[in-house]
């Protein structure tokens, strides 16, 4: 194949490592605390957002007159659109890849909170457009059909707000779980954009005519202030920062190998990549600049421990964008946003590990083994010792197996042991092939001393959960597993 770097020519497993793998602190309590820290403040500032919001309601507003046809129906529409108005900032915030907030909060549990605040923002806009419209019928003495047409015609921004509520039912309805299995990557990533065009289509309609958000220069400073954040984080962090790194590190595809049907690995060149910040485990949105399909971002996973000259990540073909990878040519530029990710080698509280994967999820988990052999002796079971990594890769087949000669090389540091577990999976709800010994004795089998070591997980949702609950059974403590979803 053109652009190829052969099977295992390249392999940077015997490479010099860099300085920063011996320069390693293990410090991981001090980090724990920091990382709690910030997520406990950002879950306070959005508890406070929210209750400032109703304060700031009442102390303008006041409570409704009852005596009044419709008021106290308008006033909760007033109060539900603007909790709807406070919640879509903050899952604006939630996508905005805020460094310190990937960093200590984590992609995984941001995009939980992502979407806890969507689907909160959606239900309670919607009650804010019934509200409204009812109470406003009711105080006229008016259909709400014809209240509705009076809100679109003679209310300043009401039109570009209908429009930005179909763009938000658009997005809701393709973030629910059952449509999104059926939809393509790279068609609902596309659709998931449409939220920034829904809260931009929203916004005139808020800040020109909404009562609660002219009523005093306070308020206005509040909203325009919340406003311009959200927008601000957008724009600095989602395309400022990527354009800058991605032109200070003038990333260029080196070659592709082929490591196993259907999947790929592909060899970067750059200029100071030790400078990014990036470390094994972590993975990044990358646009390969090479004909149709640029524009559309796809988060692939670094395979192995950046050095300052190349960097590396593995893909499986799943989709219109992975299928592209294996024809990729040297030379071609790439585009990158990130880091992101906490499934990395300074995160764990325990000096020896065990890595779980599942098929293309052994990606991260290659890296991972690579960058903690190279750690320098620590303070452990046994004493001051090098980290021993354990790797489980559960595949259906031998030839699903992927840098097995990799492993090899580091299996012959005597600190690092690769288990394949083969086979179809067995009963539901299970993660081991289905002729393997109940789940606690592998674990047992695999890591007599699971209870002291940290274990990372990858692998797709479900299998991910059965692993977490057999390692809760093995008496292993939620701070010791590491898993995370590489959503976008």
């Amino acid at each position: 194949m053109t652009g190829t770097l052969g099977t295992r020519a390249h392999s940077d497993l015997r490479r010099t490592p860099p300085i920063s793998a011996y320069a390693y602190e293990y410090r991981p309590a001090d980090r724990v605390r920091r990382e709690r820290r910030v997520r406990t403040v950002a879950w306070s500032l959005t508890v406070a957002s929210l209750i400032g919001v109703v304060v700031l309601w009442l102390t303008n507003s006041g409570l409704p007159s009852t005596s009044l046809p419709g008021s106290t129906t308008t006033a909760l529409g007033r109060v539900t659109g603007l909790l709807a108005s406070d919640l879509l900032l903050i899952q604006v915030l939630t996508m905005a890849r805020v460094p310190w907030l990937e960093r200590a909060i984590g992609r995984d549990r941001l995009t939980r909170w992502h979407r806890w605040a969507g689907f909160s923002s959606f239900n309670l806009m919607i009650a804010h457009i019934i509200l409204v419209t009812v109470g406003y019928a009711q105080s006229s003495a008016t259909n709400v059909l014809a209240q509705s047409w009076d809100f679109v015609v003679n209310y300043p921004g009401v039109l570009l707000a209908v429009a930005g509520t179909l763009a938000l039912v658009m997005v809701v309805a393709t973030s629910l779980r059952a449509a999104r299995r059926r939809m393509r990557y790279e068609s609902w990533h596309l659709l998931h954009l449409y939220a920034y065009v829904g809260a931009g289509l929203a916004l005139p309609h808020q800040l020109w005519t909404g009562q609660d958000f002219t009523s005093s220069t306070t308020v206005s400073i509040f909203w325009w202030g919340l406003w311009g954040l959200a927008a601000g984080a957008i724009i600095a962090f989602r395309i400022v920062l990527p354009l800058w790194r991605s032109v200070r590190h003038k990333l260029r595809v080196s070659g592709v190998i082929a490591e196993a049907p259907g999947v790929y690995s592909v060899v970067m060149s750059g200029r100071g990549l030790d400078r990014m910040g990036l470390q094994a485990g972590q993975f990044c949105q990358w646009r390969f600049l090479s004909g149709r399909g640029w524009s559309r971002a796809h988060p692939y996973t670094i395979s192995a421990r950046p050095y300052p000259d190349s960097l590396r990540i593995t893909v499986e073909q799943a989709g219109d964008g992975s299928h592209a990878i294996g024809s990729l040519r040297p030379g071609v530029p790439v585009l990158f946003e990130g880091p992101y990710g906490t499934m990395t080698a300074d995160r764990r509280t325990k000096r020896d590990v065990l890595l779980i994967a599942a098929g293309a999820g052994i990606t991260p988990m290659r890296g991972l083994a690579q960058s903690i052999c190279a750690e320098p002796p620590a303070g452990g079971p046994g004493g001051l010792l090098r980290p021993s990594v354990v790797v489980a890769h559960r595949i259906r087949s031998h030839r699903d197996a992927l840098f097995v000669d990799d492993f090899a090389d580091l299996a012959r540091s005597g600190r690092c042991r690769l288990i394949q577990l083969v086979g179809r999976r067995g009963r539901a709800g299970g993660w081991l092939p289905s002729t393997s010994r109940p789940a606690l004795a592998v674990l047992r089998d695999l890591a007599p001393d699971i209870d002291e070591r940290a274990v990372y997980v990858c692998g797709n949702d479900d299998w991910m959960s059965a692993v977490r609950k057999s390692l809760a059974e093995a008496g292993v403590k939620p701070a010791q597993i590491h898993c995370e979803r590489f959503a976008t």
